[in-house]
């Protein structure tokens, strides 16, 4: 399967310690070699960089391990393809505008009898099951919501229940974002740890780095990265259960 990697924080923060040790297990220190993609969200806009080449060797993933992109918001993905070929059309993660966000979402798992669902109006570019289920949460939610919501957590709770179906077809864990929330579903796996003052040294399970956090932050940094296995070796990770979720904004979990 894929993994997935996110980050939410209240002052716009490199991911690059995190996505470091993601790298290593696309290819390096796991089967992850299908390809690759991150993106950062910056204020209304989100870049992304994407690459069907294992990360663990991708010249485009040391770019962006070299180059410090800060954001407040970041949804990442390494693939281990099991529906649609290798390529950039099938590498998440996906962008799409809704109610005049860019919403970005990654899933890792596998699901049966995706093609019945109804997704609208909205077409996958790609193969992938994963996609498809993306463009059925969003009719979904363009159903339920035809303008832009006033209240933003009812939004996510009901995301969560669309989740919840997609569950029942196989393994479903996401990762959303609309550049404001991360929300994390967890079918079988997905770990999350918020970092704060004081802030101490981790040190990476798939490659022999350390960071000293508190060379790297203010007192009133609140960082959490949310990925489908801990990524670090010395600290505490929390597990979401399966069929639950998690909300983050500004680094705070909402929900």
């Amino acid at each position: 399967m894929c993994e997935l990697l996110g980050m939410s924080a209240n002052v716009p923060t490199d991911i690059c310690f995190s996505f470091s040790g993601l790298v290593q297990r696309g290819g390096g220190t796991g089967p992850h070699k299908d390809g690759w993609g991150i993106t950062f969200y910056e204020g209304n806009g989100c870049r992304t960089f994407k690459d069907p080449m294992p990360s663990f060797n991708s010249p485009i993933a040391r770019l962006v391990q070299d180059y410090p992109i800060k954001s407040c918001a970041v949804i990442s993905h390494i693939r281990q393809a099991n529906r649609g070929e290798v390529a950039l059309e099938n590498t998440h993660p996906f962008t799409r505008e809704l109610w005049g966000h860019n919403w970005t979402y990654a899933h890792n798992g596998q699901l049966r009898g995706y093609r019945q669902l109804d997704t609208g109006t909205l077409r996958p570019v790609g193969q992938t099951d994963s996609e498809y289920a993306f463009c059925w949460l969003l009719h979904k939610l363009t159903q339920r919501y035809p303008r832009r919501p006033a209240s933003w957590p009812p939004v996510f709770r009901y995301i969560a229940s669309l989740a919840d179906e997609l569950r029942q077809k196989g393994v479903f864990n996401m990762l959303l974002s609309d550049g404001h929330f991360v929300m994390a579903y967890c079918s079988t796996n997905l770990h999350w740890i918020t970092r704060r003052a004081p802030f101490g040294k981790a040190t990476l399970l798939d490659q022999d780095v350390e960071i000293d956090f508190q060379q790297q932050t203010t007192p009133d940094d609140v960082v959490t990265v949310i990925a489908t296995q801990p990524l670090t070796a010395n600290e505490t990770w929390n597990k979401i259960a399966p069929g639950e979720f998690a909300l983050f904004h500004r680094g705070e979990r909402q929900l």
